[in-house]
């Protein structure tokens, strides 16, 4: 037996909103897309650009290469490119078409404009304001809670568009940590979903993930991108299926991590999620010789475990999310080999309880290693419990049940971690 209408409209709804594409990391390509609406409304180009963020958007955009520009790196690149580029109906495919012309535009731009960034005085985690002027013109855009979530636009002082705060957290996806849809996922009923989704339903969503991110990932070892931690792994580890999961999910965040163009359907705002939840789940499925209808409901149940995890969490903070996501891709495995809840559950529990804690300081080359060893936690998560292994209630923050446990993580990430976070945006600032 299925869920019931409402929960199954809920969870289609849910990958509907999580899984969209996007070419670039996440925060920075967020940024340009508030860039692009801001110089969009503004009455020509500007000459003064204001950027206020909060401290995990500083984080995750700091060091990362902008795809399109030329191989800038960081905040300002990204305000530059979204200014030039001047296509916000794209969202976070708005530097998709960025031509060698516009790269000379946006290396002028940044010369000509100056670009201030600072902190933004706010306790929201996910912020970004942007200010930008022109003589005596001035427009500002405000993005909070994710990555489109646009909720002000004004110019010279009259409100072009406003949501209120309860409309803007009511808006947000259900894997942002908010929302009624949120409240409605369960490890059992995912299982349940996945098990009996309509393949018609989830189909051409699927698909275009499997797609996306499998290309990514074989131009990431193909290619020369950042530490190469998918070659490396390719040419040092053993020759098995376990190792290419590992090394081909790696690979994908090696490319994206360092500029790639190639587009990824990302989860809970993350292209390096969306990679670790569906390439290793792809790579096990095609060499077990899988039907593709099995294949697709397995990087569903991975997909919606990572964000069931991951609305626990919320979607940026000291947690490294890539964690969620390999143990999501575990469940994902254990579901292809026929595991039933049991096995799926446990995978997860004993893949969390290894790499919990493991921190995340901001987006870079180190990413794709930590998908590796992700991915290797999720897998070795299940093979634990296959052969009749587990980690027990009261070993650190394992508690009886997934649900229990998965609560654990969530206070974990959201309370204990809070410090962290403060303390690893301090080192990445002492290091400019």
């Amino acid at each position: 037996m299925g869920l019931d209408e409402v929960k199954y409209s809920a969870y289609l709804k849910i990958l509907q909103e999580e899984l969209v594409p996007a070419m670039g990391c996440t925060e920075p390509i967020a940024i340009a897309y508030a860039a692009a609406v801001a110089g969009n409304t503004l009455s020509g180009a500007p000459e003064r650009i204001e950027v206020e963020l909060s401290g995990n958007i500083i984080k995750n955009a700091k060091s990362v290469y902008v795809p399109n520009t030329g191989g800038l790196k960081g905040i300002k690149g990204a305000v530059a490119a979204g200014i030039i580029a001047d296509c916000p109906h794209k969202k976070l495919e708005i530097l998709e078409e960025i031509t060698e012309k516009e790269q000379e535009k946006i290396a002028k731009f940044l010369e000509s404009c100056p670009i201030e960034v600072k902190e933004a005085d706010t306790s929201r985690v996910f912020e970004i304001l942007v200010s930008v002027y022109r003589g005596s013109d001035r427009v500002r855009v405000r993005i909070t809670d994710y990555h489109t979530n646009l909720v002000l636009i004004e110019k010279n002082g009259e409100i072009l568009l406003e949501l209120s705060q309860e409309t803007a957290i009511n808006s947000v996806p259900a894997a942002a940590g908010d929302g009624d849809k949120k409240e409605l996922l369960t490890a059992e009923d995912i299982l349940t979903f996945a098990d009996t989704v309509r393949i018609e339903d989830v189909k051409e969503l699927i698909e275009r993930q499997i797609a996306y991110n499998m290309a990514i990932a074989e131009e990431g070892l193909r290619g020369n991108y950042g530490a190469n931690i998918g070659s490396v792994l390719m040419q040092t580890g053993r020759g098995d299926i376990r190792n290419k999961a590992k090394a081909m999910a790696a690979a994908g965040s090696d490319a994206r991590m360092s500029g790639c163009s190639m587009p990824v359907v990302i989860i809970s705002g993350s292209g390096n999620q969306g990679i670790t939840a569906s390439v290793p789940v792809v790579v096990y499925g095609r060499e077990m010789k899988a039907s593709e209808e099995k294949i697709l409901r397995a990087v569903v149940l991975s997909d919606l475990m990572t964000m069931y995890q991951k609305s626990k969490i919320g979607r940026l903070s000291a947690y490294c999310g890539v964690i969620s996501a390999g143990c999501g891709s575990g469940a994902g495995i254990a579901y292809l080999q026929g595991g039933g809840f049991k096995e799926i559950a446990h995978a997860v529990v004993n893949g969390v309880a290894i790499l919990s804690g493991t921190i995340c300081d901001g987006a870079k080359s180190s990413c794709a290693a930590k998908i590796a060893m992700a991915v290797e936690a999720g897998i070795l998560g299940y093979d634990m419990y296959r052969n009749g292994q587990e980690f027990y209630a009261g070993e650190g923050i394992v508690t009886k049940g997934i649900e229990n446990t998965l609560n654990n993580i969530g206070i974990l990430a959201t309370k204990g971690m809070k410090d962290t976070d403060s303390e690893i945006m301090k080192l990445m600032l002492a290091c400019d």
